[in-house]
């Protein structure tokens, strides 16, 4: 475990820390209301983040993931024909402008808003081997009147260095009062919709 000061003065970060940063024991002395903004694997679409760095509402972002010949996507998608859905590269970036966020001092849930423009060239198959994303963090705002903060950005993303997806105007928001912490059991937050605008 580090410390919440540790953590936003590190510009790297391993699998280990990334997979106990998603269960919440990365931090052992998290603020109240430490944003919950990164997924468990297997929906995890990171290993390791190279390199993050903030300048004012400006950053970067540098983060890998390994490809392996029995990712559970390969499994389903599809039978006959592997190839991991494209879906999945563009949460790979809505996960790490989420992590962004934290980073950042952002507390809260976190979801994806928005994505502006995507475009596929090429494909990640069970034999390639390491995915690199290039994350440009445009802006990160932290809105005064409800405590949200919203980073938008646009990535590459690599696959053994040929650049197959290009997505532009990429948006993750960090909410208050959204989590449902109490599931499966019914409550309040166990249904989803229209989430209220501020």
């Amino acid at each position: 475990m580090i410390t919440y000061e540790e953590f936003r003065q590190r510009s790297s970060f391993d699998k280990g820390e990334l997979i106990a940063f998603s269960h919440g024991t990365l931090i052992e002395d998290a603020p109240e209301g430490f944003p919950s903004c990164m997924p468990t694997p297997p929906m995890l679409m990171i290993d390791r983040i190279i390199d993050i760095r903030r300048d004012k509402t400006r950053g970067t972002i540098i983060a890998e993931r390994d490809v392996a010949l029995d990712d559970w996507f390969f499994q389903c998608h599809f039978k006959g024909d592997p190839v991991q859905p494209g879906c999945l590269g563009l949460d790979g970036v809505w996960q790490l402008l989420g992590f962004f966020c934290a980073w950042s001092g952002a507390t809260g849930s976190g979801r994806a808003l928005a994505c502006q423009d995507l475009v596929f060239e090429g494909q990640i198959r069970p034999r390639n081997r390491l995915v690199r994303y290039e994350v440009d963090v445009r802006r990160f705002t932290r809105l005064p009147d409800s405590g949200a903060s919203i980073a938008i950005g646009d990535a590459g993303l690599l696959v053994d260095g040929e650049q197959i997806y290009t997505i532009k105007g990429a948006r993750v928001g960090i909410f208050h009062d959204i989590d449902y912490p109490d599931y499966p059991n019914p409550s309040e937050r166990s249904l989803g919709g229209l989430m209220e605008r501020s």
